[in-house]
């Protein structure tokens, strides 16, 4: 149980609120959010409306998923950073789907530790052999670079192959899909602007 001080002080920062603002800019119910956090629905209820703060690490959970870094929840809006620096070691990598039991791809947040991003960058990796991946829709546009192998991206029915060097963008709007073609693993740079 926290004291009224302590109460008071997280209150402040308005965890709840800003992680119900995250959820809704990304159109996730709290039943999905809870699929890639592991956390209940009626947890995530429970701090968006603020009666429960959560712990750190459940906090770096729902961070993870939004690929916001943990300072997001706790700076003021003039003190975000203007430069961020990733390092190889500090990324986490992550499956498309936390259920699948044999990921269509895993990626890495480029860009976590950026509060107010204008774009969100991933590392995607696809295991040779992987299916494609579900077909999915989100707004604003997408571009991905590939830096090896050999993908095959599904943009509103269509096929295209693209492979190590070639770049492609697309209004991410429209049902897409990726998948990994030919021998080998493939990987590329994705980068999602809304």
């Amino acid at each position: 149980m926290l004291s009224d001080t302590l109460a008071a002080g997280l209150a402040h920062y308005e965890i709840g609120a800003k992680i119900r603002a995250l959820r809704l800019q990304k159109k996730l119910g709290l039943a999905k959010l809870g699929e890639h956090t592991g956390l209940s629905p009626a947890m995530l209820s429970k701090i968006e409306r603020g009666h429960l703060f959560p712990t750190l690490p459940t906090l770096l959970r729902i961070a993870l998923v939004f690929g916001v870094g943990l300072e997001t929840f706790f700076v003021e809006g003039g003190e975000r950073p203007a430069l961020a620096v990733v390092r190889r070691q500090d990324r986490l990598r992550l499956p498309d789907r936390p259920d699948a039991m044999s990921p269509s791809y895993f990626f890495e947040s480029l860009d976590f530790p950026v509060t107010d991003r204008k774009m969100e960058a991933y590392l995607a990796e696809f295991p040779a052999g992987s299916a494609p991946s579900a077909p999915h829709r989100h707004d604003g546009a997408e571009m991905i670079y590939v830096v090896k192998g050999r993908l095959v991206v599904n943009v509103d029915g269509e096929d295209i192959e693209i492979e190590e060097g070639d770049a492609m963008y697309f209004d991410s709007s429209v049902p897409h899909s990726y998948g990994q073609h030919g021998r080998g693993t493939a990987s590329a740079i994705v980068v999602v602007a809304p």
